[in-house]
């Protein structure tokens, strides 16, 4: 029989299959060899060869050079890193970079007390060296101290806070609930500012999953926001009084809008500017334009006639400004809100003392035909409106001077609250004498007519009260718990008018901290009684202190802007953000636009 091979002399006999196996397998392998792209390249270095494909810009972790990379098509997303000081680079004969320095040796020593004895948890009990979680157990004080670590050049801090941010999961058990306002400014815009900042791409991650995980409290009937949401499995609580904080409804836009330019997520802008279209449609002819502290969050309306700047009121309006800031001054509704708000708070809520001139504001309840009936109570949590009243006076023109007088003048009382204890700490709630003709827009008027001579009414910085009844005010409540209001009225006046006195004001409130605010082995403690010199401590250090009083005390000092108001903007927990556009797709896509709804707010006298 004649076989196949015998036909085939060239490929060998049959009694031969393992060279010819051989010779086959080396031919393949020449080929793959040749022909064939390497396989053992990382994937992640590898380009796709698609005409229409832009690889995405590296961006590094921490400022390595100044500019950074060129981010190519996405240059419009990034904001410039500016050169940002090394731990120690101040310690040189200039008086206020060694004050710098200072304050970045207290925020160590605060945050690293934090790291040792209360970590992962949320905030330290610094009299007791334990951990506590009171806001969520998420790790409240790394979250809300990240921006401040790479403001200070605290490069190492932050890199062990990213490790502690990678393994968070927003979980909590069914029966609890995330307070949303509280939430979003600390955890959310501590997020989105540590991102801003470093553009290291697990924080923006973890920002997104909060966002989502959040998103189920503007599930409400009207679209405010609920008090409160279980990150798992949303549901949402309206809190003890069913009725929403009309602050707490309006403090999200920022982070929320941000969110939304960031990731391309349009159900984050909708929902933070549907609770704004709420505010656009109020009828507040009875308030005149002052926006009542309560909301029901099934009709959208108010609850009560209460108008204050303080509690419950107080980052409603320094949002107001801060959306118009914060997409490039092109929000022009929200702007005039504001504008009128303020009107109505110069007019009818801001009064000068009897004796020292203080200018002050206050809260009030308003009665059915329109009459004001004020409490002359002045909350610390006031003392930011001076700052909100200088940016606004700096960024949109043709603003009134009062603004600027007012900031001034406010500023100048909150810094007396400090100044007039013993211990050189603020207490937390004064209540202002008053008379008749207190109104500051009396005042001003009568200087008016007069020929307007000298600076105005309240503007002047008071003496000294020659003794504790002459202060023009009596304490309600006597504790100081670290709070930042004051010395952020301090910093924002120090860069919109370059006035030393008021980084001269803030190194006194700093000087007062150390001496009787500081643990020494456990961080700082909020003080019982701002009257009396080494007052019992509280057992609490807030993440604000670290995320806030710190930080601006720092940037006060420092005389190299690292943070330029026309380039950056502060959510109400210190958490800056940078200012961005929307380009002409997002507004299709978003719906936004600046026309202002007829018969709404801003459209009626």
């Amino acid at each position: 029989m004649v076989t196949f091979f015998q036909h085939q002399p060239f490929m060998g006999t049959p009694r031969r299959p393992i060279l010819r196996l051989v010779l086959i397998c080396l031919v393949f392998g020449i080929f793959f060899v040749v022909f064939m792209p390497p396989t053992d390249t990382p994937h992640f270095e590898y380009t796709p060869h698609f005409p229409s494909y832009h690889p995405p810009p590296v961006i590094p972790s921490r400022p390595v050079s100044f500019p950074p990379p060129d981010p190519g098509p996405h240059r419009h997303r990034i904001r410039p890193q500016r050169p940002l000081p090394e731990p120690g680079a101040h310690r040189t004969d200039d008086l206020w970079a060694n004050r710098a320095d200072a304050v970045r040796e207290a925020f160590e020593h605060a945050y690293n007390s934090y790291a040792r004895y209360a970590a992962p948890h949320d905030e330290l009990l610094p009299l007791a060296k334990a951990p506590i979680d009171n806001f969520n157990g998420w790790g409240l004080t790394i979250v809300d101290s990240l921006d401040t670590m790479w403001l200070m050049g605290l490069y190492e801090q932050f890199d062990s806070g990213l490790s502690s941010i990678a393994n968070i999961t927003f979980s909590m058990p069914a029966g609890s609930f995330a307070p949303f306002f509280e939430t979003v400014i600390r955890y959310l815009g501590g997020l989105l500012s540590a991102y801003a900042l470093s553009h290291d791409p697990i924080l923006l991650s973890r920002a997104d999953d909060l966002g989502n995980a959040l998103y189920p409290a503007f599930n409400s009937t009207s679209g405010l926001p609920a008090y409160g949401v279980n990150t798992v499995t949303g549901n949402a609580w309206a809190g003890w009084s069913g009725h929403a904080v009309w602050s707490e409804v309006l403090t999200c836009q920022l982070e929320f809008k941000y969110l939304a330019y960031l990731t391309g997520r349009a159900r984050y802008y909708t929902a933070a500017e549907k609770v704004m279209e709420v505010m656009y449609a109020a009828n507040l002819s009875l308030t005149r334009d002052l926006y009542p502290t309560g909301w029901s969050l099934t009709t959208g309306l108010p609850t009560t006639r209460k108008v204050s700047v303080g509690s419950f009121a107080d980052s409603g309006y320094e949002y107001m400004l801060k959306q118009w800031l914060l997409t490039g001054r092109t929000d022009t509704k929200v702007r005039d809100l504001y504008l009128r708000s303020v009107d109505t708070i110069l007019k009818h809520l801001t009064y000068v003392s009897p004796t020292r001139k203080l200018l002050y504001v206050t809260d009030a309840m308003v009665d059915q035909n329109g009459e004001f009936f004020p409490t002359h109570k002045l909350e610390h949590l006031t003392c930011f409106f001076p700052a909100t009243l200088a940016l606004g006076a700096a960024t949109i023109p043709d603003v009134p001077p009062t603004h600027m007088w007012a900031a001034r003048g406010l500023a100048y009382t909150c810094g007396s609250l400090y100044a007039d204890t013993p211990t050189g700490l603020s207490p937390d709630e004064v209540n202002m004498e008053a008379d008749a003709d207190g109104l500051w827009s009396k005042h001003l008027a009568r200087w008016e007519k007069n020929g307007a001579h000298g600076d105005p009414p309240g503007v002047q910085a008071p003496s000294p009260p020659e003794n504790e009844t002459l202060r023009d005010y009596s304490p309600l409540n006597r504790g100081y718990i670290l709070r930042p209001e004051t010395v952020e009225s301090f910093y924002i006046l120090w860069r919109t008018t370059g006035d030393i006195t008021w980084r001269e004001r803030g190194w006194n409130i700093f000087e007062a901290l150390q001496r009787e605010s500081r643990v020494e082995d456990a961080g700082f403690a909020s003080v019982d009684n701002a009257y009396r010199v080494n007052s019992t401590k509280r057992n609490e250090m807030p993440s604000w202190f670290l995320a806030e009083t710190l930080k601006y005390l720092f940037l006060l000092f420092s005389d190299e802007d690292l943070v330029p108001l026309d380039q950056w903007v502060f959510n109400t927990e210190a958490h800056p953000l940078p200012v961005f556009q929307w380009s002409e797709w997002e507004k299709e896509r978003y719906g936004i636009t600046n026309a202002i709804p007829t018969g709404s707010a801003v459209d009626s006298e």
